[in-house]
């Protein structure tokens, strides 16, 4: 049926700025997961984590309105809960609240416990799924990490760290591009274009996912050109997909939309959300992790003639501003406290980039047979399967089971945006 590739990357820039105060970090023990384990937190992040996902997509469609939208939210909410983690008082406050943590009713131990047993569970190996969630943070070596920051950060984000000379901007750019270019097997290139004189630390956080849907789609089925209403007043023209198959599918008629679950091979879905013309904004305004609960139970499995377009999208955003306006305020200012990573002169955070890019199509990478009798015991049915055919601007969603994690979420409004 059809495959995806996705490469997200996430960066965040550290400055030396001035001296803050050291406070506490939690001094719970941190285990090692080896395999993914029962954990309640993990479980109250999902929606946590749904929540934020939200929010952060409602600020992207402010940003940039009528335009494709793509990212990674657990990409995000990870990188900023390890930020969290060397991040102190006030500054560590504001990160995790804008995550939607609350320390009354998580406490910090157990907010990082969850995001380890989550990078565990998504990184732990699948059959017929690769979905690997990697940190790199690329440290001035003039710097000296506290021991136990950078021992917590392995056991508990998986995280390389890399000494790196940003004295020689040139060559420190050089080898963070050719690091991301290596682990993303070449799908992203020249990531950092600018890097300032004063550096000392760069966060890098990507996720490599690459799969085949359970009921791969007939090359051959799939329409050379077909009309996509962009708007009222614009139409392209784009491969569209089709096959007649049983899928898990609903018509929420509170919210105007139409929702089709296309599973990947076991251990990921995707589900994609058609709102009717005019109701995108609704849709979009009330999306929660409430919603998505609602709809696993609602999704009933039927035959359904489907088109869903090929396409490829990619976005690149500065979440620089955009966290800013979400609340997290002192880690770019010069009262930033991030005494967890380090007895040094403090550091503010700088930039904050995130990329992903996104193909849909028919297959995997590996040849998959669809029988071509497939539809023949049902010839008389044809006509009264319901059509969804995805032939204007819909919403879509990634997610991983064991955890009900968002690994993605996007809109497309132009598939031939690339």
């Amino acid at each position: 049926m059809s495959t995806a590739l996705y490469l997200v990357i996430l960066v965040l820039e550290f400055h030396a700025t001035i001296h803050c105060v050291p406070s506490s970090i939690s001094e719970s023990k941190v285990t090692t997961c080896h395999l993914p384990q029962q954990n309640a937190t993990l479980y109250k992040m999902s929606s946590i984590n749904a929540d934020f996902a939200f929010n952060l997509y409602r600020r992207f469609t402010v940003e940039t309105p009528d335009r494709n939208i793509f990212f990674s939210p657990v990409s995000i909410s990870a990188a900023l809960a390890m930020l969290s983690f060397g991040a102190c008082s006030r500054t560590q406050t504001q990160i995790l609240e804008v995550l939607g943590f609350n320390f009354t009713d998580t406490p910090m131990a157990e907010i990082q416990h969850g995001f380890q047993y989550l990078i565990c569970s998504l990184n732990f190996p699948k059959k017929e799924l690769e979905l690997q969630m990697e940190n790199a943070l690329f440290i001035g070596k003039q710097l000296k990490p506290l021991a136990k920051f950078m021992d917590d950060i392995k056991t508990l984000y998986e995280t390389e760290v890399l000494a790196t000379d940003f004295s020689n901007v040139s060559a420190a750019k050089h080898e963070i591009n050719n690091h991301v270019e290596k682990q993303t097997k070449g799908k992203v290139v020249g990531l950092i274009q600018d890097l300032k004189p004063n550096t000392i630390m760069v966060l890098v956080n990507y996720i490599h996912f690459k799969a085949q849907w359970a009921s791969p789609f007939d090359p051959s089925e799939t329409l050379d050109s077909s009309s996509f209403l962009v708007d009222k007043t614009t139409t392209v023209q784009v491969p569209m997909m089709h096959q007649m198959e049983q899928y898990y599918h609903l018509v929420d008629m509170e919210l105007n939309c139409t929702v089709l679950q296309m599973d990947y091979s076991k251990s990921a879905l995707a589900l994609f959300v058609l709102p009717r013309e005019g109701h995108l904004e609704w849709v979009e305004a009330v999306m929660s992790s409430k919603t998505l609960k609602k709809w696993n139970r609602l999704l009933k499995k039927g035959w359904v003639d489907l088109f869903v377009p090929k396409f490829s999208i990619s976005a690149t955003y500065d979440l620089g501003v955009t966290l800013l306006k979400m609340g997290i305020q002192d880690a770019y200012a010069e009262n930033a406290d991030f005494s967890g990573f380090t007895e040094d002169s403090g550091l503010k955070l700088s930039n904050a980039a995130h990329k992903a890019v996104l193909h849909i199509g028919e297959k995997g990478t590996e040849v998959v047979a669809v029988p071509e009798v497939k539809l023949l015991n049902q010839p008389e049915k044809t006509l009264l399967h319901p059509i969804i055919q995805f032939d204007r601007p819909f919403m879509l969603m990634i997610l991983e089971k064991s955890t009900r994690s968002i690994l993605f979420l996007g809109k497309v409004v132009n598939p031939t945006e690339v």
